[in-house]
């Protein structure tokens, strides 16, 4: 499947996306828990490379792949993140296993 039939967009409000069947799906930033990024070993056919935002119930609410439309300002909104893992987000994106990668989790620190 390939990522030009994916979009995504992200401010500090939201993300949202439409899938290759048009399916919409969004979180506000207030609901979002973790974010990980899923590899495999599809590359460089396939989507070898997700990003997986999941809300206070530890489901995944969205999802889309590198170098969907949109892609960068998305992680460009996920990198503000408090505590967001880059050391974590490097290693993913040189995976070529099946792996998971969380990279940022909410705190209920104050």
């Amino acid at each position: 499947m390939s990522s030009a039939n994916w979009s995504v967009e992200a401010n500090d409000e939201r993300v949202a996306t439409v899938d290759p069947d048009g399916r919409l799906a969004t979180i506000a930033m207030r609901d979002l828990y973790r974010v990980v990024i899923e590899t495999n070993d599809s590359g460089p056919f396939g989507e070898d490379v997700w990003w997986l935002l999941l809300g206070p119930n530890e489901r995944v609410a969205v999802r889309f792949p590198q170098s969907a439309d949109g892609e960068r300002g998305a992680v460009d909104v996920l990198l503000k993140l408090p505590n967001f893992d880059y050391e974590q987000m490097i290693t993913a994106m040189g995976s070529t296993d099946h792996a998971f990668f969380p990279v940022w989790r909410r705190s209920d620190e104050g």
